[in-house]
């Protein structure tokens, strides 16, 4: 998993690029909503041999179709973030530095992924 702050006033699409890099192995399919809907980000899906499936803007001209299930899996990534936000302070970013903010984002997610293990009864 990667993460990254970027201002809360800056554009979903902007920070694309620190987030996918050229390190990482191209997916099968790239799940996003209109926020992403881009010509860059779809022509570095389709350099990658992956399907985006994104929902096009109303200004769009021309228009393409999205595959609906698998656009309905985007919900689970939509509940994880639900439940990151769970954590008060990464819904409303206390730290001041970028590097506490991030730290406090990976141990969320540790704490996410342990409860996957974890007899709570």
């Amino acid at each position: 998993m990667r993460t990254d702050v970027t201002p809360g006033q800056t554009s979903d699409h902007k920070g694309f690029d620190l987030v996918m890099g050229d390190d990482l192995p191209a997916p099968g399919a790239l799940l996003a909503d209109k926020g992403y809907d881009a010509d860059r980000i779809r022509d570095w899906a389709e350099a990658r041999d992956t399907i985006p499936v994104i929902p096009m803007r109303r200004h769009r001209k021309a228009r393409a179709g999205v595959d609906r299930t698998l656009y309905a899996l985007r919900n689970l990534v939509e509940r994880c973030f639900g439940r990151l936000k769970n954590a008060r302070r990464v819904a409303t970013r206390y730290d001041k530095t970028v590097a506490s903010v991030l730290g406090f984002v990976d141990v969320a997610c540790i704490r996410l992924w342990t409860w996957r293990f974890v007899n709570t009864a």
